[in-house]
This record gives structure tokens, sequence and C-alpha cells, in this order.
């Protein structure tokens, strides 16, 4: 009996990860591996195969018409070996989550908690994907999504979890307000930190206090939430703060909000779900647990 003819595992897993992700980057992360492994394994299988599987002249990885074709026939496949392989290795009587969440939400607000969930749910393992990208729920057979928005998302159920508010911090010292000194006055001596995922944030909250916007040259411009605060905290400028995101520096001193309270965004972190689809028990477990947590959440008071 001849052998079956199968392709290299490695490839079959590099093009899966690709197709879902739609880049070889975000496959390559998913994977822990670099993007030309990636684009080498998809090669490979493209060879054996004799068949592109991408269209490569556009961004992104677009499937070719034999690629989606392709992906419909082991997408199963590679889905019933990943549960299979799960079952196997996770202990008995423990259902397995997946959740995914913005890193900074999980890293400040979430993953303090892992411990108590561990105790409250002990027939139940979370695996948290960190994320800013928008999953499909479906595709990538996630349970529960915590998402950044204003709730309203194609096939999605939304409901609120955590509200959001954006105020000005700084390190402790860094902008000592005279008395009778304006914010616009104070903002003026101060250098500003930029967070190039929100460009438009400093003038947000100058308008939501009746402000002009303040001036940004010779700001501070970087990637991200984290990075911001970080430089912030080492005491070079003064950032918008996000709070849930922000209140543990506040509480522990590390950052101060010279300006007081902060102001709606605009924006909350939701429990998503797909339209559609009753939550298991286990699922409905996690929300109320995560509601729970939620209404614990209590700022730290802002002298």
């Amino acid at each position: 009996m001849a052998e079956p003819v199968l392709p290299p595992f490695a490839a079959l897993r590099a093009f899966h990860a690709a197709a879902r992700h739609g880049r070889f980057r975000d496959a390559a992360e998913s994977l822990g591996v670099t993007e030309s492994a990636i684009s080498h394994q998809v090669r490979r299988l493209e060879d054996f195969l004799r068949t592109a599987l991408f269209d490569r002249s556009g961004s992104g990885a677009q499937l070719t018409a034999e690629g989606r074709r392709f992906l419909e026939q082991i997408d199963p496949a590679i889905r019933q070996l990943q549960e299979a392989t799960e079952a196997m290795i996770r202990p008995r009587g423990r259902a397995l989550l997946r959740l995914t969440v913005p890193p900074s939400l999980a890293a400040t607000w979430l993953i303090p908690h892992l411990g108590a969930f561990e105790r409250e749910c002990p027939g139940v393992e979370l695996a948290l994907v960190p994320t800013t990208r928008v999953l499909d729920l479906r595709r990538d057979q996630v349970d529960l999504a915590i998402r950044h928005g204003k709730g309203v998302w194609p096939g999605i159920d939304a409901t609120f979890l955590l509200g959001e508010t954006a105020l000005p911090v700084a390190a402790p010292g860094y902008l000592a307000l005279a008395p009778d000194e304006s914010p616009l006055t104070a903002l003026r001596r101060a250098r500003l930190i930029v967070n190039a995922r929100f460009p438009n944030e400093w003038e947000e909250w100058a308008r939501a206090r009746g402000l002009a916007p303040p001036p940004l040259e010779g700001a501070i411009a970087l990637d991200g939430l984290e990075q911001a605060l970080q430089v912030a905290e080492s005491g070079h400028g003064l950032a918008i703060g996000r709070r849930p995101l922000v209140d543990d520096r506040l509480a522990r001193g590390t950052l101060v909000a010279p300006f007081g309270s902060g102001d709606p965004t605009g924006a909350a972190y939701y429990l998503c779900r797909p339209s559609g689809m009753a939550p298991g028990a286990m699922v409905r477990r996690l929300m109320d647990w995560l509601r729970a947590r939620a209404a614990e959440t209590s700022p730290p008071r802002l002298e």
C-alpha cells in the first residue's frame, strides 16, 4: 500500500497561521518565529503543491483562489489536531477558555487578578491572547474578547465592562502649579508627550476642559501608552494617562495628576462574543467573574 502524500507539517502550520492572520508578520508573532521563516515555509508548501497560495502583488497576505480552497479543506483538520492536543495535555476535568484582551489592559488590570481567578474558578483554564488586533472570534476559536472602543462591531454582541477617562500625568514634582496659575499656562511650561496611537488626545482633553489646544512643538512622540507613561514616570514630560490603565501608577505615587480627575474619552472596554451564539456555562462564569472584578475596580482618589 502506497504511503499517503502529506506536506511538511511546519509548512502547513505556517500557511494556516498566515491565512488566518492575513499578514506574515502577525503569523510570525503568533508562532514565535521570524517573518522570513513564515515566508520560507509558505514557499516550501507552494513548491510541494506546485501552486501559488498567496498573491504577493499587494500588501498583506492575500490568498489566491487555490489558497482559499486549500485553507477551507485543511482548517477543520488543523483545529481538530489543536483540540486533541490540548485535551491530552490539559488536566482532566478542566475547561479551556480563550480570552483575547488588549495587552495594556492585560498587564495592568487582568493579570494581577489571575491568582484570584484560579482560586475562584478552579475548573477553568484561561488562555490569554493579548493583542490589539480585532480577531475574528469564530474563525480564531476565541470564547470571549475584551475590546476597546465604542461598543459596536459587526457580528458581535458587546456589553459594557469598564469605562475609560483621560487625564494628564507626570512624575511627582515635575509640574508644580503656581497659585492661580491656569492649566494652559502650566502646560506651556511642560514638555508634552504624544501617544501616536491617539495623536489628538491633547486636543480632546483641552476641549473637554474648555481650553485651547496646547502647542505640540517640541513634544516627545512615542508609539504607545506604555512608552508614554514610562517617559513621564522618568520625569521627562507630561503624558495623557488613561484610567484604569494608569490607576496602579497613580496609587503607587510614581505618577501624579496635576490637574485632578480625568474626563471620559468616549471609549470603553466591552465584553464581546459572536452574535447568535449563546455562551456556555463556563463562558458565563468567566463573564460574571470579569464583571465582578470590574465592579471592584476603585480608582485612586486624586487630590
